[in-house]
């Protein structure tokens, strides 16, 4: 069972900036890719940004440019850079992670853009 740990959500007025976290642990099998998913009201969640182990990342379209995703291989950390935010981003962050064949979802963390 891995844990997902996320933080690091909060209020912030347009074009601000904050850095998300999430650590795992607990996983018994390699952590194959982490990501950050987010979910508006009223709204699906979506993918915001992926990384695989190898460092590969993709991102949604509406956040290319603004958000970075990194990890630490070795910690089982992930980080999301959001620059330049909008209140089109505000939403719950969840953090994910897939391990073996089995996805694992953190609690989530609020963020909220102020225009």
């Amino acid at each position: 069972q891995v844990q997902l740990v996320e933080s690091g959500g909060g209020l912030v007025q347009a074009g601000g900036s904050l850095r998300l976290s999430c650590a795992a642990s607990g996983s018994r099998f390699s952590i194959n890719a982490m990501a950050w998913y987010r979910q508006a009201p009223g709204k699906h969640r979506e993918l915001v940004a992926g990384i695989i182990s190898d460092g590969r990342t993709n991102y949604a379209e509406s956040v290319k440019g603004r958000f970075t995703i990194s990890r630490d291989n070795a910690k089982n950390t992930v980080s999301l850079q959001m620059n330049s935010l909008k209140p089109e981003d505000t939403a719950v962050y969840y953090c994910n992670a897939l391990s073996g064949p089995v996805d694992y979802w953190g609690q989530g963390t609020q963020v909220t853009v102020s225009s």
